[in-house]
């Protein structure tokens, strides 16, 4: 080797020198970005789910929830902790059991406006209805002994807290439901029943599964 490339060789050294360490300094902060990723996934939090359906306007107990630690990062915020102070709170909305609870779908039980009623379907009410199915509550007014006015809705928006079916020759298929009604329609609910009008719980659509 000459005295010049020598002389060029040993310019350059620094620089070589210098892009190894930048490699080397690129390769650990990308091992480490990686490990944050992991160990950021792996973080989870305890909140609370459904143990069972919980229809709007129930007020919740303990019984009805369980925790389950989930990794949910930024959108853990949006669900109820497993510390949440669940005393005197309702659904706003049906929770599936299973679901994990939205801190959104708890409320006060003192500013509620939805409520139950018990209503005797005059028509069979779908195997596939039970707890958290939306439905519509229809009436046909009664004209006079046997004969029933054209059907109308009362209720547009109505939750089935539960079912009970009269299979025996003497219900005819009907069904028992209880239902949560906005407390507005209560009135009108109340006053086709004691007018004797034909009942009718009809699933709505989209709400068969």
């Amino acid at each position: 080797m000459t005295a010049v490339e020598s002389t060029r060789s040993s310019r350059r050294a620094p620089w070589a020198d210098a892009r190894f360490l930048i490699g080397i300094l690129l390769i650990v902060v990308s091992v480490a970005g990686v490990w944050v990723v992991v160990a950021a996934a792996r973080q989870t939090t305890p909140v609370l789910a459904a143990a069972r359906t919980v229809v709007p306007g129930e007020l919740l107990t303990d019984a009805d929830l369980t925790v389950v630690d989930v990794a949910l990062g930024q959108a853990a915020a949006a669900y109820a902790t497993a510390d949440a102070v669940l005393e005197g709170s309702v659904a706003t909305r049906t929770i599936r059991a299973g679901e994990l609870v939205p801190a959104a779908a708890l409320g006060d039980a003192a500013d509620a406006r939805s409520t139950t009623v018990v209503l005797r379907s005059a028509v069979d009410v779908p195997a596939s209805v039970e707890a958290g199915t939306q439905v519509e509550i229809w009436a046909s007014p009664l004209l006079e002994r046997g004969l029933y006015d054209t059907p109308r809705i009362l209720v547009a928006d109505a939750t089935v807290v539960s079912v009970t079916r009269d299979d025996s020759m003497m219900g005819g298929g009907a069904a028992t439901a209880e239902v949560v009604i906005p407390r507005a329609d209560v009135a009108t609910v109340l006053a086709a029943i004691s007018d004797s009008a034909a009942i009718s719980v009809v699933p709505t659509t989209g709400s068969l599964r």
